[in-house]
């Protein structure tokens, strides 16, 4: 199985302005100078967190979706990030996964911020995504979901080698951002990378970054601070088998269901 060459870019949003954003990760995206597998992107990349659900959700196929499909075919490789949808009749924090052929797929954020009533305007997503991609199995999740290991959890039906969480992660919530992201990679054996944004909203709220990218043992690959950057790393296979070889702690993993609202809630 080949190696997978991952990119993603920590930068400050600007507030309710799609096309400001679309143009400013396009330059730092430019500045991409090796071929990549993977390029993610933070959390509501296109507009900031922001409960105007109303004032500034796409309809399925909106703008962003197609800039996305112009990079990813530019680049020859899949592009992430989640965006306001409004779809059929409902408001998502919508993650995209975007190929280079112009095909996509989508995760709605299952985990939504009741401390800044996300879930009184969006609808939660049901159903976990795993994607495979150039021979990887990768699980993109959104920000709050990070503190749900349930939801994380790298199990026999759907597994993955790649976690990633896409975010706007206050810095107030610093601490918590960096011990679970280790937590994550830890417990699930795989590599893990948190994206998140930098700078400061209209809300007042404060974002330091932090983006990291980390390996099956909790491991940092890249850790980056405040500033505004693009990333590019290379994962090893070989190093990944390797250790789970070594230390197969999933075969000891509980088995659970999960169920909401009466209803299984598939992974």
């Amino acid at each position: 199985m080949s190696d997978l060459t991952v990119s993603f870019v920590q930068s400050a949003t600007q507030w309710h302005d799609p096309a400001a954003n679309r143009a400013t990760l396009t330059a730092h995206i430019a500045e991409i100078s090796v071929p990549t597998d993977l390029i993610v992107l933070p959390e509501m990349f296109s507009t900031g967190f922001t409960m105007a659900a109303a004032d500034w959700a796409e309809p399925v196929e909106g703008p962003t979706l197609a800039w996305m499909r112009e990079l990813a075919a530019e680049r020859d490789a899949v592009v992430t990030g989640s965006v306001i949808t409004h779809d059929e009749g409902h408001y998502y924090n919508r993650l995209l996964w975007v190929r280079p052929d112009g095909t996509y797929s989508h995760y709605d954020k299952r985990h939504l911020f009741r401390m800044a009533g996300e879930h009184e305007v969006y609808t939660a997503g049901q159903q976990r995504l795993v994607e495979e991609w150039r021979g990887w199995r990768i699980c993109p999740l959104v920000c709050y979901d990070l503190r749900f290991p349930v939801w994380s959890r790298n199990d026999q039906q759907q597994p993955y080698d790649l976690l990633l969480y896409v975010a706007n992660w206050p810095a107030a919530r610093r601490t918590a951002w960096i011990t679970l992201l280790r937590a994550r990679a830890i417990e699930n054996l795989a590599y893990t990378m948190g994206v998140n944004c930098v700078g400061l909203d209209l809300n007042g709220q404060p974002y330091d970054g932090d983006s990291a990218l980390l390996d099956m043992k909790g491991e940092y690959l890249v850790e980056v601070g405040n500033q505004e950057t693009g990333i590019t790393r290379t994962l090893r296979r070989a190093d990944l088998e390797a250790y789970r070889c070594r230390f197969p702690a999933l075969l000891d993993a509980d088995e659970f269901e999960l169920r909401t609202s009466g209803e299984l809630v598939k992974l």
